[in-house]
């Protein structure tokens, strides 16, 4: 002797014979359930490595050269760093005008901190070296920045010239002999 179960299913709509409707539901078509897949994707697409390593993803692509510096000097001149943070990051007379510039901390802002929100740059023929913008956002005020690198012998970038909101390099305090 065979014996049939019968089972109950709920419907959406009607919640079971034991439930009463869900009010969201009155009125609404039901949901189809979604197609279950593999965590990860379908079968031998996963990446093998050690048990609980993440696979691995494409390395982030490096920023621009005039990129980094417009950071790296808006660092400086927003207090964040101190200036001797850049004393390999220049060549000539680039790390003294930032000596006079920096202490003033003139992209310092009473509210959230500056923001680099553009930055190009014109690259000379030979590759050698590079005039940029940036402009940077302090509050409600935008800035002006401006700097030149040089590729050394050693092919790393260095920052040669700064001057911000465009008045030109600052001046060298006199001397008295």
């Amino acid at each position: 002797m065979t014996t049939t179960l019968a089972t109950a299913t709920p419907t959406p709509a009607t919640g079971g014979p034991h439930h009463p409707p869900h009010p969201a539901s009155a009125g609404t078509r039901p949901r189809t359930p979604r197609p279950r897949s593999a965590p990860g994707g379908p079968a031998g697409s996963r990446p093998r490595g050690p048990a609980g390593t993440h696979p691995r993803t494409a390395a982030p692509r490096a920023l621009p050269p005039h990129t980094v510096f417009a950071e790296r000097l808006l660092a400086v001149l927003s207090g964040e760093r101190p200036v001797h943070w850049m004393l390999g990051h220049t060549v000539g007379e680039a790390y003294e005008q930032l000596v006079r510039i920096a202490p003033e901390t003139p992209l310092r802002s009473l509210g959230p901190r500056p923001v680099l929100r553009r930055c190009s740059a014109q690259v000379d023929a030979g590759r050698a070296a590079v005039e940029a913008f940036a402009t940077i956002a302090t509050g409600s005020r935008v800035r002006a920045l401006a700097f030149r690198l040089e590729r050394g012998a050693d092919r790393r970038w260095r920052c040669a010239a700064v001057a911000l909101d465009g008045l030109g390099p600052t001046p060298a305090p006199p001397r008295h002999a």
